[in-house]
């Protein structure tokens, strides 16, 4: 949520992806404007078209990235949205027909795609009326519920990877080719990072930053200290994970740091907990801030030149969460055992809130 002259910006998620597959799904994302006085909406904003409250429709598209960046000057809200949840049976019959059906490339279009599905997409919206000013469909057709985790069976025709936009996109201002670009850039679930012109939402790069998976890739946020562009990558699925550049290999999650210019990858850090980096990042003063889902609850900070592992402290629980940074101290929570936690053995339960601060 982003409270700007007297306006609230949000964006609007939804339990149904975990519903039963006869009853999923109606949700379509959505992102709206409201009068900080009065709740009132001044406008809304939906991610696909309608489906008049129909089962085997369009629907999902949640915006999970709810704090949107907000560019005053060209009056644009950017966001990122989900994947799909369902789409129409002549999508679906379109999917089946493609060849090569069971793969896809995140860097190429998708012909079972329409433009009114606004679904793994990075969104330029007018934020005085919600009317989208530019879009980029990222990733290709992906229709995923949770069913699909549990039971492959009952998943539609794929490719299924639920490479959601879980964080909304940063702002940057980089010099290429001699040149000042306005740009924003996301990392998705699919590992993939994307740097898009703000003015029109042309593509200027991409990079795969590590390997993607149902929880990421990239999740929950990405930092910038306008010198690079930092991520987490969860690499919950146990995938090899190539590091820079030493080209070592980990199969746990890690960190990485990527030029804003060009989006190659700097250095990429993997979690010495051998474990899950879920959290997102925070960046400060030169330091690169990220938890571990391991038991113990390792918090690490990192040289941002370099991706060197500084100092690192064990919680006594699971850091999920990100960090918070304000006056010489950063804060976290640590714990993670309810919920979607409590189907994950080695996550750890805890009510600790830790600061650590430069004295």
């Amino acid at each position: 949520m982003v409270l700007l002259y007297r306006s609230i910006y949000i964006g609007t998620t939804s339990v149904e992806e975990g519903f039963p597959p006869d009853q999923c799904c109606t949700f379509r994302g959505s992102f709206s404007k409201l009068d900080v006085k009065t709740g009132a909406v001044l406008w809304k904003t939906y991610m696909l078209p309608d489906n008049q409250g129909k089962l085997g429709q369009y629907a999902g598209a949640a915006i999970w990235g709810s704090s949107p960046s907000i560019d005053v000057h060209r009056r644009h809200v950017y966001i990122g949205t989900g994947n799909t949840y369902s789409v129409p049976e002549n999508i679906s019959q379109c999917q089946e027909n493609q060849l090569n059906n069971n793969s896809t490339v995140p860097t190429h279009p998708d012909a079972c795609v329409e433009p009114g599905n606004h679904g793994n997409s990075i969104l330029a919206l007018d934020m005085d009326t919600g009317e989208i000013q530019w879009y980029r469909q990222l990733g290709g057709y992906d229709v995923w519920f949770l069913e699909c985790f549990l039971n492959t069976s009952v998943c539609p025709i794929g490719p299924n990877v639920d490479a959601d936009f879980g964080e909304a996109p940063m702002m940057l201002r980089p010099y290429i080719n001699g040149t000042k670009r306005d740009l924003v850039v996301a990392v998705q679930k699919s590992g993939f990072a994307w740097a898009l012109d703000r003015n029109n939402g042309g593509l200027v790069w991409s990079t795969e930053a590590g390997p993607g998976g149902i929880l990421g890739g990239g999740s929950w946020g990405a930092a910038t200290d306008k010198k690079r562009v930092y991520t987490n990558i969860i690499n919950n699925e146990g995938k090899n994970f190539t590091l820079k550049p030493s080209n070592n290999v980990t199969t746990s999650g890690g960190w990485v740091a990527m030029d804003p210019r060009s989006g190659k990858v700097l250095w990429s850090t993997a979690n010495p907990s051998n474990a899950f980096s879920a959290g997102p990042v925070s960046v400060a003063n030169g330091i690169l801030f990220g938890g571990s889902t391991n038991a113990k609850g390792t918090v690490y900070a990192m040289n941002t030149e370099t991706g060197e592992v500084l100092w690192s402290y064990e919680t006594g629980a699971t850091v999920y969460g990100g960090m918070s940074i304000s006056n010489g101290c950063i804060y976290v929570g640590s714990g993670y055992k309810s919920g979607f936690g409590a189907t994950i053995p080695m996550f750890t339960a805890g009510t600790s809130l830790f600061a650590f601060c430069v004295t």
